[in-house]
């Protein structure tokens, strides 16, 4: 028996990293995946790879940024499959970076509209129908940096703060529905996204995030996925409300009382990265 057996799961930012690991892994659990991104080719591949699992994942191509994409997904659930059990907002990217008095106000606005206002739109389309089938859980990506400053990552870490309240406040409003919220902070990931703030490989930035937290090696996309899907299986029943924190000990202090400073270039510009599949 699988953990998600007969339930249905939307997962945004499935092309990749966490999203990709959270599609196969909640396929193998027996969920239905309807995986969402704007990358077309990794998230068709993503689909393929889940269903070859064993699972069944199909792909939809959205901009969760924009309402009509985010009711589509949330209806392509009900028109396949005929509920929705899980919604996963993981889709993200790095944004604004830089100085904030050189920040462009558009560049703002798109960091925003993509981490905050996406996650908003997935849940106010998605408790209808959540609430249709009896209850369910959302989870959001959330991050480190939304309880942790950064310099120059305003953007970005202000977002991830917002994301966090959104969860304790929706949390509240959707619990009489049978409606648990709850997000996730990583901390160092070694995902794409990282990859393309830092100009890095794979290999690379796993070299530079080991040691820099308890836990002496770099997170990957599994332990952002392993913990999602405790979060939307039955074990997590009474849990709402929670940022569950996943960094191998990185906030306890030792990776933080310097953060790495290619995480905050440039120091006298500023620029957009995103989305995950490759900068602007």
């Amino acid at each position: 028996m699988g953990r998600l057996d007969g339930k249905v799961a939307i997962i945004t930012g499935a092309a990749s990293g966490m999203g990709r690991e959270s599609a196969l892994l909640f396929a193998r659990e027996g969920a239905k995946v309807i995986a969402a991104d704007l990358n077309v080719e990794g998230g068709e591949e993503t689909a393929v790879l889940a269903s070859k699992s064993g699972g069944h994942c199909i792909f939809q191509r959205t901009d969760v940024s924009s309402e009509d994409d985010v009711a589509s997904l949330v209806k392509r659930a009900s028109d396949e499959f005929g509920r929705l059990d899980i919604l996963f907002n993981n889709a993200g990217l790095i944004g604004a970076v830089g100085p904030l008095e050189n920040i462009e106000a558009d560049d703002w606005d798109r960091t925003q509209a993509v981490l905050l206002r996406g996650a908003y739109l997935g849940i106010k389309h998605a408790a209808p129908v959540l609430r249709a089938s009896g209850g369910g859980a959302i989870i959001s990506t959330s991050s480190v940096s939304g309880f942790y400053a950064y310099p120059n990552l305003h953007a970005y870490g202000s977002a991830k703060a917002g994301l966090i309240q959104l969860t304790k406040s929706t949390a509240i409003q959707y619990g009489q529905d049978s409606i648990r919220v709850n997000c996730i902070s990583p901390g160092n990931i070694v995902t794409p996204i990282i990859g393309g703030l830092q100009g890095l490989d794979a290999e690379a930035v796993e070299k530079k995030f080991g040691g820099t937290q308890p836990i002496p090696r770099p997170g990957v996309a599994n332990d952002i996925a392993q913990a999602a899907l405790f979060l939307a299986s039955d074990e997590a029943g009474f849990i709402t409300g929670h940022n569950l924190v996943v960094d191998g000990g990185m906030t306890l202090g030792m990776g933080l009382r310097s953060p790495p400073p290619d995480l905050t270039q440039p120091q006298t510009g500023a620029r957009f990265v995103g989305p995950s599949f490759g900068p602007d």
